[in-house]
């Protein structure tokens, strides 16, 4: 087996200068908020793998039966040379398309983007040796920002997967689907994975367990701003909040102050303090219909030519074309 080729855009330094920059954004502004990316590291990302496997969590089990079903089909049709996944993580689902790719025989080369290089690092291998002959180029970056970085040969598939575009607000959709039009040439692929709209109360479950995993999760967060930032906020004196924004059709998870909180956030400078009953803002999850997702993929430059949901329509995957 030899080692994954790893091209390196984001490195640790980077990483932590664009998470301050976020949190002072966030920890000043009215409401407050955090980047849901402060929810990954190890303690979180072990988190949201137990999250996949609770049984009010059906994104994950939803998605999988989709691409269970429909992998050879999606092969046949864009016969792509190589896969490129956003966010890949640990690249599990991926390999559901590895294996039909590979067996449509045309398959060359897998390129996982993460954050995080030892995940990734660790993804490639695990692919690797799985996949003897594979070329396996990672490319440690933010989807929001390194997309023109992409290797990869043509006719590509970009894979973004387990509802994540959902964390972007319209405007960050706007601007993520536009930059991946912009790196496909025309006839390319996007395979998209997004969360429907359902009834509330099943979406605010999927949030808010029984076992109150996803509220350790949630709070999780503010051990991280601590350990990054130097911060001294107690997660004791945060309830975790999940409720369904149905203007905006997403689900909003949020942190609120049992009591009046101060922290000093010695990386900042900053003082930050929240009323009793005041929230954080740590997430949205936005929940879509199968017109707007037409609807965003066409502005962006895409045709949607596959439209393909779970046997209870709670979950979708779309495959849209890259158009001239």
């Amino acid at each position: 087996m030899t080692e994954p080729v790893l091209d390196v855009h984001l490195t640790p330094e980077d990483a932590a200068l664009a998470l301050r920059a976020e949190a002072r954004a966030g920890l000043t502004a009215r409401p407050k908020w955090v980047s849901p990316k402060w929810f990954y590291d190890a303690v979180g990302s072990e988190l949201f793998e137990e999250i996949t496997r609770l049984p009010e969590y059906y994104p994950t089990r939803a998605e999988r039966e989709i691409l269970v079903a429909r992998a050879d089909e999606i092969a046949r049709t864009t016969g792509a040379r190589a896969l490129v996944e956003l966010g890949s993580g640990s690249s599990e689902k991926t390999r559901l398309l590895l294996t039909a790719l590979r067996g449509h025989g045309t398959l060359e080369e897998f390129v996982p983007l993460d954050v995080s290089s030892s995940a990734l690092v660790e993804a490639a291998r695990a692919i690797l040796a799985d996949y003897p002959g594979l070329r396996v180029h990672g490319v440690v970056g933010d989807f929001t920002e390194h997309l023109g970085l992409l290797p990869g040969a043509p006719p590509r598939l970009v894979a973004f997967l387990g509802g994540t575009i959902g964390n972007l607000i319209p405007e960050e959709r706007d601007k993520f689907l536009s930059s991946v039009r912009d790196v496909l040439g025309a006839g390319e692929w996007l395979l998209l994975g997004a969360d429907l709209v359902k009834e509330p109360d099943v979406l605010v479950r999927a949030y808010d367990d029984a076992r109150g995993v996803t509220a350790e999760f949630n709070r999780n967060v503010l051990r991280v701003v601590n350990r990054e930032l130097g911060a001294d906020l107690d997660p004791a004196d945060f309830a975790h909040v999940a409720l369904w924004n149905a203007e905006e059709e997403w689900i909003e998870m949020r942190l609120r102050a049992l009591r009046p909180v101060r922290s000093h956030v010695a990386a900042l400078g900053l003082d930050v303090e929240f009323a009793e009953g005041e929230e954080l803002r740590t997430e949205v999850s936005t929940k879509f219909r199968r017109a707007g997702v037409e609807r965003e993929l066409a502005a962006a430059g895409f045709e949607l030519h596959r439209w393909w949901t779970d046997e209870e329509g709670r979950f979708a995957l779309s495959l849209a074309r890259a158009v001239g």
